[in-house]
């Protein structure tokens, strides 16, 4: 359970909270209005934290190369071209610009 004080409060007892960290173990939430802002732990836990934060982004990496690894490639219909995985379709220089707002 981490240890609350307000903003105003902390200023005035900086170092006795990092004494309450560092020496007594504890986590000190800073809150405004009541809401939590910031937290003061022992550099132990960030690092603990960091550790557990590369971990994750680790297996989510691993998932998205195993995710787009075991897609199969879809095959075009003859004559078709294929761009970025979008059919493209040329219609030569008369056929015109065809984005909507660009009409002649």
């Amino acid at each position: 359970m981490a240890y609350e004080i307000p903003v105003t409060q902390a200023r005035a007892e900086l170092a006795e909270l990092i004494n309450r960290v560092v020496y007594g173990g504890e986590r000190v939430v800073v809150t405004r209005h009541g809401k939590p802002l910031v937290a003061f732990v022992s550099a132990a836990d960030l690092q603990r934290l960091e550790e557990i934060e590369a971990a994750a982004e680790e297996r989510a990496e691993e998932q998205v190369i195993s995710t787009v690894s075991s897609m199969r490639p879809t095959s075009s219909a003859p004559g078709e071209r294929r761009r970025f995985g979008i059919a493209a379709e040329h219609n030569g220089p008369d056929a015109g610009d065809r984005r909507p707002g660009r009409e002649e």
